[in-house]
Formats: structure tokens, sequence, C-alpha cells
């Protein structure tokens, strides 16, 4: 998974065309298939998501995705779970202080975003998550916020 992650970064340009690609088609079949089967088939589709998101990129189905304005780096990898950048533990070699096997999940970020067409979005702070929403599906949100 480690392996996968870290190529979904440094391709997070083609990650990016997929996802600006695919993604309106994604929520607007959501859509429909809420207003026919309503929340009936949330775990279904949950659990491809879970499978999808998690081959790529390592995903912790927090509820709350932001891999698009991270560069395609989960900030939900870093150990201790900073949503903003880094913790100031980065060790020269761009690794984690925690985990230093692991390259820092915010420099992979910033480089990820450094490829990416919409490469300002790192910069804008993402929210504390809530945690109540771990488990749950980020595109069934989308389908029924938007």
């Amino acid at each position: 998974m480690y392996r996968v992650r870290l190529w979904s970064v440094r391709h997070s340009r083609k990650m990016e065309w997929l996802y600006a690609t695919f993604n309106p088609m994604v929520v607007k079949l959501l859509r429909g298939t809420v207003k026919v089967f309503g929340n009936k088939l949330d775990k279904p589709i949950t659990a491809v998501e879970a499978a999808a998101k998690g081959f790529f990129f390592d995903c912790k189905m927090c509820g709350d995705c932001a891999l698009s304005k991270t560069g395609m780096s989960c900030p939900m990898n870093c150990p201790k779970t900073i949503r903003n950048g880094p913790c100031g533990g980065v060790r020269e070699n761009g690794h984690c202080e925690v985990k230093p096997e692991m390259r820092c999940v915010w420099v992979a970020a910033w480089d990820g975003a450094s490829r990416m067409k919409d490469g300002d979005a790192i910069k804008n702070v993402n929210f504390a998550v809530d945690h109540r929403a771990k488990g749950t599906s980020s595109w069934l949100k989308m389908a029924r916020d938007d």
C-alpha cells in the first residue's frame, strides 16, 4: 500500500485529471441512487470507496476527503493526524519523526500539489476532522450535500 500511495503522489496530476473527469459522473450517479434507494446502499457504496481509495491512497475513510487539496496524499496517514501541514518533527531527509521509515505525509503532499493544476489548493486551511464521520463515504457526502 505504501508504494502505491507514493506512486499516487508522484502521479498526482494524472490522478487530479481522473478526479475532475469522473467525480461529476460519480456524484450524479450517486444522487440518483440516493433518490431511488435512500440510504439502503450506503454500506456497499462505502465499501467500494474504501477499497478504491484504500488501494491508491491508503485512505483512512475519515468522511471528509482532502486528497484533491493535498497532492493526493491523505493527511490521515500522519501518525498525529495533522491536517494542515507538517508538525515540525520532519527529519532532514523528509521522513516522519514518529515513523522514521515513512516519508512525511505533508512533504509528500507538497510534492504532489506542486505537480497539480490546482496546486494552490494545499494552501487553504482544512477544518478539523469530525471523528463522528469516520468510516463514512465522502462520495455520498458530496452527493447529498451539493
